[in-house]
């Protein structure tokens, strides 16, 4: 039997944000869990509730995906900058620098983590 949820309310978990400060976020921390399976990690961020002004994220250990949910933003990954908004999909490999910059108030990103540690091999 699968234990793992069937949906997440985009809604009802943006209401949770900010979660209570952590480690690296000494006012806020900006991402709630939605979903998890194996080795799949669906969070919700929402840098602005950070309260830093910024995103202090820093590579991780598996592929990921952001599906913009609202709001706007930079997105810098690896030397280039691009503009995203709500609707678009961004992939970043695992171990590759990035992060949002100059995010909108309401910048809101699903962000999905899969495949093994060091990301999937092309």
């Amino acid at each position: 039997m699968n234990s793992a949820p069937l949906k997440a309310d985009f809604q009802a978990l943006l209401a949770t944000l900010p979660q209570p400060a952590s480690g690296h976020y000494p006012q806020a921390t900006p991402f709630v869990e939605a979903l998890a399976h194996g080795s799949l990690n669906v969070e919700l961020f929402a840098p602005a509730t950070s309260q830093l002004g910024r995103d202090i994220q820093q590579p991780h250990m598996q592929d990921e995906l952001y599906v913009v949910q609202r709001g706007r933003s930079g997105f810098w990954r690896d030397g280039q900058t691009e503009t995203v908004g709500a609707g678009d999909i961004l992939f970043v490999p695992a171990g590759v620098a990035h992060r949002f910059e100059n995010f909108s108030p309401d910048f809101v990103t699903w962000v999905v983590f899969y495949g093994p540690i060091h990301g999937e091999k092309p």
